[in-house]
């Protein structure tokens, strides 16, 4: 016999041999009084069905049908070994068929082993592994025997393990199944106590039926979660009130007229009205910018607000900034009128600097050549001032702390983008012009000699009339009073006899000098260019303003000396 009387033939194994099964060592220790091994836990072994099975007794040393016709071991070496049966025998004691679950199988006693005495016995419930509650074999449950899901063969009790639980997730079922963990019980306040095996579970085990610590649901969750919607909440509520005021609210605006504190802000031309309240909103004055073009459309004469440079107050109310810059108090600038001198504007620039009177002068004779000049400018050695002709009609910024070489230069540079958008280069060639710069002087001729429009024209067509080579009415000279009184730095119209014009000695004294001055006498405006470079047609060699509103223009000398009469004769009754 091999270990454990196990031999190569038909014999039963030994009830001490481990593989045998349940019946060997349960047998004895029922025979011994003790608890069945392994909790009572039944083996089951298939049997063939509408077959009655006998029992024998081991200690007879009969053999016993161990319930199946073919029942299958496996062993060490061979594939399987078959356990036949010797015909039906009969076993000394017979035992009634049972009904197994409806199929005619017999409860197996494991604790008669010994004795022969078999009774129906109640297998316990699967649910209860360790024999706590009894169960009847086959109450409803389906017999695997002979399918391809029949028990596996018995192992040695040292082998033997308690069925393994379904892991366990935490994975939330959905509502039909179950709640999720985190919104289930069992919160701090289960018990955390373990029975007293330190086996089994309480109420506090906080592991699931997988061997994993069950998660906790955790106050710091539920404040995130608060905190985030009523962030949501919150979001949702701040961009629908912007939402609203932007399109349905009024603007941010401040009220009253402002603080102690004054700024100086610049509006350069052509600014809007969406640009000046930017440059307001930025230097503090107003709120927002809305409200300061609010407050323009609403003002009359809000669209009159001309570029330059405004000394306002802080925190100033919308409309009162508009009204402030509509005073020409307020106003931080130097306004070059057409046909204005040069040391008309360097004074002007001086008081608005608070500098002491010939500073700004002085600086354009000593920098001229850095503010930005045309190429074509100061051609002429007898130029009285390089700049003259150059510091373009409008309105610039000039306020306490700026330089006066600064506000210079932006009058430069805005007449010779000027000059270079009219081609005036091309223009002196069309009318047989030296250079461009002598179109700025016919220009300067035409605006301090003129005083409306509509005689701008019929003046430029004198000039060019008379500069004529073949002119024999003037015979080249131009003898315009203007030019003597800007040789004088005067501004009359008595500028005395013709006899004693003519000794006057002066590159600029048009009744001694044949042709144009050296350079322009003035800053002529737009009306004056535009004249210049459109002259009209015709003769007229000779004009005289009889009035301030009327001019008189001739082609021969006889006709000019009629209009003359009419302009004494003016002049008398004027001063009468």
């Amino acid at each position: 016999m091999t270990e454990y009387g196990r031999g190569p033939g038909s014999e039963p194994w030994h009830p001490e041999d481990p593989l045998f099964g349940d019946g060997g060592w349960e047998g004895q220790q029922a025979d011994a009084g003790q608890q069945p091994a392994y909790g009572g836990q039944p083996q089951h072994y298939p049997q063939q069905p509408q077959q009655p099975q006998h029992y024998g007794d081991w200690g007879n040393g009969q053999q016993a049908a161990y319930g199946q016709a073919q029942q299958q071991y496996p062993q060490q070496g061979q594939g399987q070994q078959q356990y036949p049966q010797q015909g039906q025998q009969q076993y000394p004691q017979q035992y009634d068929q049972q009904q197994y679950g409806g199929q005619g199988q017999q409860s197996y006693d494991n604790n008669g082993w010994g004795t022969g005495n078999h009774a129906h016995v109640q297998y316990p419930d699967p649910a209860d592994p360790y024999g706590q509650q009894a169960a009847a074999y086959g109450g409803g449950q389906p017999d695997y025997y002979g399918t391809p899901d029949a028990y596996p063969p018995p192992e040695p009790p040292s082998r033997r393990q308690a069925e393994p639980e379904p892991p366990q997730t935490d994975w939330d079922p959905g509502p039909d199944q179950g709640e999720h963990a985190f919104f289930a019980g069992g919160g701090e306040d289960d018990d955390d106590s373990d029975d007293a095996s330190g086996q089994g579970r309480g109420r506090g085990d906080r592991r699931g039926r997988g061997g994993k610590p069950k998660k906790r649901r955790s106050g710091c969750a539920c404040l995130v979660v608060a905190l985030v919607f009523a962030g949501g909440v919150g979001g949702v509520g701040y961009f629908g009130y912007q939402f609203y005021q932007d399109r349905f609210g009024a603007a941010p605006d401040f009220a009253g007229e402002g603080t102690s504190e004054t700024v100086t802000v610049e509006i350069p031309k052509g600014a809007l009205g969406s640009e000046i309240g930017q440059r307001l909103k930025a230097a503090g004055v107003v709120k927002s910018v809305d409200a300061f073009v609010a407050a323009q459309q609403d003002n009359p004469n809000g669209g009159k607000i001309q570029a330059g440079a405004y000394l306002l107050k802080k925190q100033m109310s919308a409309a009162s900034a508009v009204e402030m810059m509509l005073d020409p108090k307020s106003q931080n600038n130097v306004l070059v009128k057409p046909g204005e001198r040069n040391s008309a504007v360097y004074k002007a620039i001086d008081e608005k600097l608070e500098l002491s009177s010939g500073t700004t002068k002085k600086i354009a004779k000593e920098k001229y050549e850095s503010l930005g000049l045309p190429s074509w400018a100061n051609d002429n050695s007898e130029i009285k001032d390089p700049l003259e002709g150059f510091l373009y009609p409008g309105t610039y910024p000039a306020a306490k702390g700026m330089k006066p070489e600064a506000v210079l230069k932006e009058m430069v540079t805005q007449a010779a983008n000027k000059y270079e958008a009219l081609d005036v280069a091309a223009k002196a060639k069309a009318f047989n012009l030296d250079s461009p710069l002598q179109v700025i002087t016919v220009a300067s001729l035409v605006q301090a000699e003129g005083k409306y429009k509509r005689d701008f024209e019929k003046i430029a067509t004198v000039v060019y009339n008379r500069l004529k080579p073949n002119n024999t009415e003037t015979y080249g000279l131009l003898d315009f009073d203007s030019t003597v009184n800007y040789a004088k730095d005067e501004s009359t119209l008595d500028t005395g006899a013709v006899d004693n014009l003519r000794q006057f000695d002066d590159p600029y004294n048009t009744y001694k000098v044949k042709g144009l001055p050296p350079g322009p006498i003035g800053n002529p405006g737009t009306e004056a260019i535009n004249a210049t470079l459109k002259p009209a047609k015709g003769n007229w060699y000779y004009f005289v303003s009889v009035n301030a509103d009327k001019t008189l223009f001739a082609e021969t000398n006889e006709e000019h000396e009629r209009n003359r009469s009419l302009y004494e004769q003016e002049q008398r009754k004027n001063s009468g």
